[in-house]
């Protein structure tokens, strides 16, 4: 039996999305994020996600689905990296 047969080594690679702040904003709700990007397919999912703890802000997990995501911050979900810019 060769070393690696039945491990299995996903290289997949993060799909980047960058939201841009509205301008007179200095940021968004993590549930409304998820939301306005289209990594979920409504505000309940999103609850649920962050919750579960499937949801990272800046390397550490988030669980305040109401946390306030501002611009120089990224979230990561599943295999979503989303990088959060000022307009």
């Amino acid at each position: 039996m060769p070393a690696n047969e039945g491990i299995f080594f996903c290289l997949c690679d993060m799909e980047q999305i960058k939201f841009i702040l509205r301008e007179n904003e200095t940021f968004i709700p993590l549930i409304q994020l998820l939301k306005a990007v289209h990594v979920v397919y409504s505000g309940s999912e999103a609850q649920e996600v962050v919750a579960a703890g499937y949801v990272t802000r800046n390397g550490q997990t988030e669980l305040r689905k109401r946390a306030k995501i501002a611009a120089g911050e990224t979230i990561v979900f599943q295999n979503y990296e989303i990088k959060v810019l000022s307009a």
